[in-house]
C-alpha cells in the first residue's frame, strides 16, 4: 500500500472445479488468466480491466471499490499491472514473481500501463511494467513469468495447525472501514487490529486470518497477487497506534499453478503474516497465502516506511 494511502483513522488500510474455470477453458482462457467473459459486474475485475492502447501499451482507471485513505489499494494496483502482463499478446506462461515499488501516490482516475517483455528465454519471460498518470510514473514493476514443467517437487514450509475453520471465526465487522477492506472478508484468527486503538505495544505482530474476496470469486493470479497485500502493516499490529505507513517496495512469489488455483476456487486461502525488523522508520513485513487444502500458493515479502 503506497505510502500516502495509510493515515488512516477508525480504519485499515476445495471442491469441484468452479464453473468460472471451466467456462474459461472452454473459450480458450490461459490459465490463471482473468477470464473476459466472466461478468464484469464483480468489483475485482471491474478494478482491474485494461483496454489495449497500442503496443505495449494498455489503459484503466482506478475502482472507488478498492479506494483507500488517498487513491487505490496497493494490492489493487499491483493486481492490475500483473494484468497487463497476462493480457499481453507475447506473453508466455504463468507468473513466478512479481516486485511492485510504489514510487509515488496514483490519483483517482484514469492512468496507463507500459507492459513490456525485456527478455524471452525457453523456460522464463521477464517483463518491465510501469504505471503513469498524465506522463508522470507513479508505480513501477518487473515480473517474471515461466513454463512450469512436471519435475520434483515437495513442500517444506507447512501450515499453521489447529486453526479454526473460516465459519467459525467472525467476519470483521469495524464500524467505520475504508471501501477496499470491504472487498474482503477477513476472519482473524489471531493478531487483529483492536478498535480503537489502545496503544498497549505487543511482543510480536503475528497475524493468522481467513481471506477471500466480497462477493466470492474463483482465485486466480491477480486476485492473489492482490491477496499478497491484505494485511495491515506490521508496525499498526505491534503498537496498536495508527500512524503514516506504507509500502514502497513488495514482492510477491507465487507457487501456485493453474490447477491449485482451480481447487482453490471461492473457498477462503488463510495468510499469516509477521514482521522481522522495525528500525529507523522502515519495517518489513512477511508473509504466506495458503489454500484451504494447505497447499502454499504464494510468498510474500514487502518494505514498509512509517513514521512516528
Amino acid at each position: 500500500m503506497p505510502i500516502e494511502m495509510l493515515m488512516m483513522v477508525n480504519g485499515a488500510r476445495t471442491g469441484p472445479l468452479p464453473a468460472g474455470a471451466t467456462m474459461a477453458a472452454a473459450a480458450g482462457v490461459r490459465p490463471g488468466t482473468p477470464d473476459r467473459n466472466r461478468d464484469m459486474t464483480h468489483p475485482f475485475d471491474a478494478a482491474i480491466a485494461l483496454t489495449p492502447g497500442g503496443e505495449h501499451l494498455f489503459t484503466g482507471a482506478t475502482h472507488p471499490a478498492y479506494a483507500n485513505m488517498v487513491g487505490p489499494y496497493g494490492g489493487i494496483t499491483s493486481a492490475t499491472l500483473l494484468n497487463a502482463a497476462l493480457q499481453h499478446p507475447e506473453r508466455l506462461g504463468a507468473p513466478i514473481a512479481l516486485t511492485v515499488n510504489y514510487a509515488g501516490p496514483v490519483a483517482d482516475g484514469p492512468f496507463e500501463i507500459h507492459a513490456r517483455p525485456t527478455r524471452t528465454n525457453r523456460s522464463t519471460q521477464h517483463w518491465s511494467l510501469e504505471l503513469s498518470q498524465q506522463g508522470v510514473v507513479a508505480t513501477t514493476a518487473t515480473a517474471v513469468f515461466a513454463e512450469r514443467r512436471p519435475t520434483w517437487s515437495a513442500p517444506e514450509a507447512m501450515p499453521p495447525g489447529d486453526l479454526p475453520p473460516p465459519a467459525d471465526v467472525p467476519p470483521l465487522d469495524w464500524p467505520e472501514r475504508l471501501p477496499w477492506t470491504r472487498r474482503y472478508d477477513m476472519r482473524f484468527i489471531e493478531g487483529s487490529i483492536p478498535q480503537p486503538m489502545d496503544g498497549v505495544e505487543q511482543p510480536h505482530a503475528l497475524t493468522r486470518v481467513w481471506l477471500r474476496d466480497e462477493p466470492p470469486r474463483p482465485l486466480d493470479f491477480p486476485a492473489l497477487a492482490s491477496l499478497c497485500d491484505a494485511f495491515f502493516p506490521r508496525v499498526f499490529s505491534r503498537r496498536r497506534v495508527f500512524a503514516p505507513a506504507g509500502t514502497v517496495t513488495l514482492t510477491s512469489y507465487f507457487h501456485a499453478d493453474a490447477d491449485l488455483l482451480a481447487a482453490q476456487g471461492e473457498r477462503h486461502v488463510l495468510g499469516v503474516a509477521r514482521g522481522l525488523n522495525y528500525r529507523n522508520g522502515f519495517h518489513d513485513q512477511s508473509a504466506e497465502i495458503w489454500s484451504a487444502d494447505g497447499q502454499l500458493l504464494a510468498s510474500t515479502h514487502q518494505m514498509v516506511y512509517f513514521r512516528d
